[in-house]
């Protein structure tokens, strides 16, 4: 499956030679707390590890114009953490035909995320609000990812004499078979680094997980890895009215076989889930937006079964160059299985308030304060303690072209 995506990442970007041509560069001033995170085979849940300068991020996005209907994309990310630094986060070929029709229609092929964010809506899949993403959204950007296809049906508002649009979307994928691993065995994070094609993240060394007379599973995983050759399926609604409230509703399922394990002893989990975002404009200054996250996931035999919740709810209030964004995060895993021996439960509460300046056209600097209060029952298996009470602070300087 592997050769199969980097097939496809290196077809499409023969194709982007370069049309258009954009990308961000951003690093950062930090202050955390001294607590090795999942990267480093830590139980930390926040991307900052030490105090000092550190660069957050970088990518490169294409577009192309192949013909008037056909475009093809790509976005190129590095980072200096996380085991791969460079990488495709998103390569796909786009088909929009120009239509009269009230409703009209427009596919996907390739590797490219849902569209079922509202807060990471910049190029990129980033954030306009704040620098560390929502629970939900951090999970999306490490373990879920279309490698397939998406056919779309929409119709503006505009064209019917309507305040209200809608548009209604069905995707087919593969390569997502360990989806919900991290949530499991590690619990929500909350950071801004997006899996790469060819990644591997890593997690602490938890001996329910590892040995070999239990689980014997590694303590990493390829998210993007197809395992028992099954196609997994999402349907997605959204409806807008006007240019102020928008609601977009997915159901996603892998429907991976819970009891296939590759070469690795990567196993395939059945992850099932749905999503709720809203977002209101009150006025120029103001937008409320929130997301809700409930799902479940199975590996084995029930050899682990768990139910996830996350939510958020943020604020942003914005003038002339200025926004300041106000977000709380809730989330949660509570298994239901046959191995107590693999304890899985974890939640916890996050407030992140940041404040983005446009200095130049080209220029942004901002400041960002994240606090993560995390307790997660397997912690005591390395001899951690289950609570964990994180902050990171970030001074942030970044160059947009």
């Amino acid at each position: 499956m592997k050769y199969i995506i980097t097939l496809v990442l290196f077809s499409v970007c023969q194709c982007v030679i370069a049309q258009t041509i954009s990308g961000r560069i951003e690093a950062a001033a930090v202050l955390a707390n001294s607590i090795p995170s999942w990267q480093s085979e830590g139980t930390g849940l926040i991307r900052g590890e030490e105090n000092g300068l550190q660069w957050q991020q970088g990518f490169l996005a294409t577009k192309y114009a192949i013909s008037q209907s056909w475009q093809a994309n790509a976005v190129i990310n590095t980072y200096t953490d996380g085991e791969e630094h460079i990488g495709f986060t998103q390569a796909y070929f786009q088909y929009k035909p120009l239509s009269a029709s009230k409703i009209k229609f427009k596919s996907k092929l390739g590797m490219f995320y849902p569209a079922m964010s509202i807060e990471n809506t910049s190029e990129g899949w980033l954030s306009p609000y704040t620098y560390t993403q929502s629970a939900i959204n951090s999970w999306i950007g490490e373990e879920l990812r279309t490698l397939g296809g998406e056919i779309s049906w929409f119709s503006n508002g505009r064209k019917r004499r309507s305040p209200w649009s809608w548009e209604a979307n069905l995707g087919l994928f593969k390569g997502n078979d360990p989806l919900g691993t991290l949530l499991t065995w590690r619990g929500f994070a909350m950071h801004d680094r997006q899996s790469l094609h060819h990644d591997r993240v890593e997690f602490a060394p938890i001996p329910s997980v590892i040995n070999i007379n239990e689980l014997g599973s590694p303590t990493w995983l390829d998210p993007f890895t197809e395992i028992d050759g099954r196609w997994g399926a999402y349907v997605g609604v959204h409806l807008s009215y006007l240019r102020t409230s928008n609601a977009r509703y997915y159901f996603y399922d892998n429907r991976a076989n819970p009891k296939a394990i590759n070469k690795d002893r990567l196993y395939a989990w059945h992850t099932k889930f749905h999503s709720l975002a809203l977002q209101h404009q009150f006025n120029a200054q103001w937008r409320f937006m929130a997301q809700f996250l409930k799902g479940s996931t199975l590996m084995g035999n029930r050899s682990v079964y768990a139910e996830f919740f996350a939510s958020y709810v943020a604020a942003s209030y914005a003038k002339g160059k200025h926004r300041t964004t106000l977000r709380v995060d809730h989330h949660s895993v509570s298994e239901d299985d046959l191995k107590p021996e693999d304890p899985n439960d974890s939640n916890g509460v996050g407030i992140t308030l940041a404040w983005r300046f446009q200095l130049k056209d080209a220029i942004e600097i901002g400041t960002e304060f994240n606090q993560h209060n995390t307790e997660v029952d397997n912690r005591r298996l390395v001899n951690v303690a289950t609570k964990q009470h994180q902050s990171q602070a970030r001074f942030v300087l970044a160059y947009t072209f």
